[in-house]
């Protein structure tokens, strides 16, 4: 047993000495996202090339927390009277993927061996923590599940970020700049100035996220770990305009992320591939059409920015989408609060409408 701890312990600081040196290197050469990705990248390696790399689910938690935490320091007045605007916005995004969601689950049904629950379990732009357990109970093949899940995560906060910033770029080299970017730098002096930078504020903050993390989490309620900090920190800084957390704090949140995420690819998971390449091409294909398609009507039908837009139809989580979202230079609030009512409605009634198509269709 000690013996166990022991190397556990090791696997976990290998993976974080990995991980750090990796996001470093990556946000040096200017990777967007670079803290998260290059970690993820470095700590993939390690894990599918020798075995050697593990974190206690408790640290995915953790980040929750401090995510949540970010965002309700990062939260003013006139963001909520704004959100009211949202629920259009919300409702397109919404219906989209749900949308997509089936498409997709009856295609990789139809062209592999997936019974149609599983495909459609698959699809669902849920938590990669919750989807699969959800899915098992529902009777679906929880590994699949969890491999096609991990892909789509993957896809959310590696290439979409990289994606969304190249094509950002080649727009702004033909002269047509996003216009969701103009005032970035003023919004950003606006905001420090408004905040009470200070350590107790941070460890006031802090105390005040993990308090209503933990309550969100032990609810067992998908989603609510992340939701419960930012609600409380929220009251926090609007009421008393008593919360700050400095970003060096967010940086070292992006690369444990990225740590934990990389410790859950491994080389038995990777051998499954084989089986799932095709389904995994359509769900990669179908989320980034759905990431130009959709970001594109977020952003004529509601005045969104451009790289505003591709980020609401992302299929990242929540939390990682608060992490990556100012790294690409994108302030508004708006993106973080659609993701996380996307996380809970979708897994509170996503499974729901699976369990319905599959049992009129005698699936």
């Amino acid at each position: 047993m000690e013996s166990l701890v022991e190397s556990r312990w090791f696997a976990a600081l290998l993976a974080i000495a990995v991980g750090c040196a990796c996001g470093l290197l990556a946000k040096r050469i200017k990777v967007p996202a670079g803290y998260m990705i290059g970690a993820f990248v470095g700590v993939s390696a390690l894990s599918i090339s020798t075995g050697v790399a593990w974190l206690p689910t408790e640290v995915r938690t953790g980040v929750q927390i401090v995510a949540g935490a970010f965002v309700g320091c990062s939260l003013e007045r006139s963001d909520l009277l704004r959100m009211r605007g949202s629920v259009r916005p919300l409702l397109l995004m919404l219906c989209t993927f749900l949308a997509l969601n089936l498409v997709l689950g009856f295609a990789m049904s139809a062209v592999s061996s997936m019974d149609l629950r599983t495909a459609l379990m698959c699809a669902v732009p849920g938590g990669i923590n919750d989807t699969p357990i959800v899915a098992a109970a529902m009777g679906a093949n929880g590994p699949d599940v969890t491999v096609m899940q991990l892909i789509r995560q993957v896809l959310g906060i590696g290439a979409f970020p990289i994606m969304i910033a190249a094509f950002d770029r080649a727009l702004d080299r033909r002269g047509r700049p996003d216009p969701g970017t103009r005032d970035t730098a003023a919004a950003d002096a606006k905001r420090e100035k408004s905040k009470q930078r200070s350590a107790t504020s941070t460890v006031v903050a802090l105390a005040v996220a993990v308090a209503a993390g933990v309550l969100g989490r032990l609810s067992g309620v998908p989603g609510l770990t992340f939701t419960a900090s930012i609600v409380a920190v929220s009251v926090l800084k609007l009421a008393f305009d008593f919360a700050y957390i400095p970003k060096w704090v967010k940086k070292a949140c992006q690369l444990v992320a990225g740590c934990y995420l990389g410790t859950l690819l491994t080389a038995e998971g990777l051998a499954g591939l084989a089986d799932l390449i095709v389904p995994a091409i359509i769900l990669i294909v179908g989320y980034t059409a759905n990431c130009f398609i959709t970001g594109k009507l977020e952003s004529r039908l509601f005045g969104y920015g451009r790289k505003e837009g591709m980020l609401i139809a992302s299929p990242a989580g929540a939390s990682d989408m608060a992490l990556i979202m100012e790294d690409l230079r994108v302030q508004n609030v708006d993106v973080v609060i659609m993701q996380v009512l996307r996380a809970a409605v979708v897994m509170a009634l996503f499974p729901q409408i699976v369990n319905i198509v599959c049992f009129a269709l005698g699936g």
